[in-house]
């Protein structure tokens, strides 16, 4: 009883979260990727230069995932400036079951990195190279300053 309860009560708060998630789209709008994804928070929001930054994206699978990799790609104002590649059980627990699962990356962005506008594209692939989603999604960078108040 007591875990049914924390259960509903967990699910609660992730809803919550998630209804005031970024904005994301498909890349291909056509596509009947394997992985849907649900929701995107980013968190601080605006980001901090300096400070840590927490990417947290909601997803369901259809099929049972062991391992893949996640392609990061970031663009400011229409023009792509950096890339990174992740593994996939390094940033949510494998293996992946059937279902809901949430892929959490955070990271400092260093304090020289420009306040405004930015878009991030993400590609995420099983361990054959085989596509299971594309989304994008927009996320600020603050204008406070890169060095803590003394």
């Amino acid at each position: 009883m007591m875990t049914s309860k924390f259960f509903f009560f967990s699910t609660l708060c992730l809803l919550y979260a998630f209804t005031n998630a970024t904005d994301i789209h498909y890349c291909d709008k056509k596509a009947d990727y394997d992985v849907e994804v649900n929701g995107v928070e980013i968190s601080p929001d605006p980001i901090a230069r300096g400070q840590p930054a927490t990417f947290s994206i909601a997803a369901t699978t259809g099929k049972a995932l062991s391992g893949g990799k996640l392609v990061i790609d970031v663009s400011y104002f229409g023009w792509h400036i950096h890339s990174e590649t992740h593994d996939l059980c390094g940033e949510t627990s494998c293996p992946v079951s059937i279902g809901d699962f949430v892929i959490a990356h955070s990271q400092v962005l260093p304090g020289f990195t420009p306040p405004g506008s930015y878009t991030l594209k993400m590609k995420m692939f099983d361990g054959n190279k085989h596509e299971l989603t594309c989304i994008t999604f927009g996320f600020s960078i603050g204008f406070g300053s890169p060095v803590a108040d003394i």
